[in-house]
């Protein structure tokens, strides 16, 4: 899952829930230098520390890197989404190029007011399977 900022759905509650209830939970980083991103598995909130753009990340040194993301299921952030589960980032392309080559499930989060009807997407661009809002729940033509 991504570890939201301050106008994103919080994922806060779902990280914190998701560890009490034994599940290993992965969060990104990015590459130093690069417009990629890594996943660390976190045992806590406490393993995350202000990293790039101010977003909070796990500490590489002491998290372990998440290799297999065949079984995954990624959380994956938007400013918005349109009925078909494709969305629109926030520019850098961090998660584009992610999405590219997982292979697990994709559940897009969005606030129902960030739903569009469509939005301009590419034919490397892959939708998430479901949307969740904080009004509705939608599985994606995908």
């Amino acid at each position: 899952t991504y570890v939201s900022t301050p106008i994103e759905v919080d994922t806060l509650e779902i990280i914190r829930r998701a560890l009490a209830a034994g599940k290993r939970v992965a969060v990104p980083r990015c590459i130093p230098g690069t417009r990629d991103m890594e996943f660390f598995y976190i045992s806590g909130l406490e393993d995350l520390s202000p990293g790039s753009f101010g977003v909070l990340e796990p500490d590489p040194e002491n998290c372990e890197k998440m290799a297999d993301f065949s079984n995954g299921l990624c959380l994956v952030p938007a400013l918005c989404y349109d009925w078909k589960g494709y969305r629109l980032g926030y520019g850098k392309g961090y998660y584009d190029r992610f999405l590219a080559g997982f292979g697990g499930h994709m559940i897009g989060i969005c606030y129902s007011d960030c739903i569009r009807r469509t939005l301009p997407h590419g034919r490397f661009d892959r939708p998430v399977e479901l949307l969740v809002t904080d009004r509705y729940l939608r599985r994606t033509a995908r």
